[in-house]
């Protein structure tokens, strides 16, 4: 990505809005703001695939009674292999799909490390005024901030591979409030989305960011999310994420 997306005209216009979180009121330029930034999100290597979004009443789109994660899971169950960078695919999905929230699966080309909201805004000052690299970032209004880095891959020993199984499902999040690191296997939802209550997923940082080394963020995340809960920082246990 580039300073082109602070254009003052036309779609750039709308998308640089969007970036700095003033939406458009027009419906017509609210969905032209939502189709720049997903197709942004997919020039930027990140692989989209539909999601929920909100119906009245706090609940879901989908089908599911009592649904526990209401407008933050993907449609399909093959999600994985569903998403996708191709622009004619999601210009499709967006036009058809106006209401639609989209994910990015993670472990591909990107991860995220995602942190409780007060942990990461603490963490993002100390990395800004450390003049450390960091790439874009997302707030999601029901207190959590989302870190896009570049995917640590399959490493040849697997051992140092921190899977997501702990993490990813959310029906667990709650039982783990410090940070996620969501790897091959999770999603997240990416900007603009919205959630139950009017909240949303937006970016605090733009995608005109390049996506740093996780592990070049990792102690100060750790450590913010150790004061958060009342500890401690201990970088040989529990202040580090969450792995089998």
């Amino acid at each position: 990505m580039s300073a082109e997306l602070g254009g003052r005209t036309g779609r750039q216009g709308k998308l640089s809005q969007w970036l700095r979180g003033r939406r458009p009121k027009e419906t017509g330029a609210d969905d032209a703001g939502r189709e720049a930034l997903l197709l942004a999100a997919a020039s930027a290597g990140l692989p989209l695939a539909p999601a929920a979004y909100p119906a009245p009443g706090y609940r879901c789109s989908c089908d599911r009674v009592g649904c526990p994660t209401p407008a933050r899971h993907p449609v399909s169950f093959a999600w994985q292999t569903q998403s996708t960078t191709d622009r004619a695919q999601i210009e499709r999905w967006a036009r058809h799909q106006p209401q639609a929230n989209f994910i990015t699966a993670t472990g591909m080309v990107h991860d995220v490390l995602d942190l409780p909201l007060e942990a990461g805004r603490e963490a993002l000052e100390r990395l800004l005024a450390s003049g450390i690299e960091v790439g874009p970032v997302a707030e999601s209004d029901d207190g959590r901030l989302l870190f896009f880095t570049l995917t640590r891959g399959t490493p040849e020993d697997e051992d140092e591979w921190w899977p997501c199984e702990l993490d990813c499902h959310p029906e667990t999040m709650d039982e783990h409030p410090g940070l996620r690191w969501h790897c091959r296997g999770s999603y997240v939802l990416v900007p603009p989305a919205r959630l139950p209550g009017e909240q949303s997923v937006h970016w605090v940082r733009g995608l005109e960011h390049p996506l740093p080394d996780p592990l070049s963020l990792l102690e100060i995340l750790t450590d913010a999310c150790a004061r958060y809960a009342g500890e401690e920082p201990d970088h040989a246990g529990a202040g580090w994420p969450l792995r089998h």
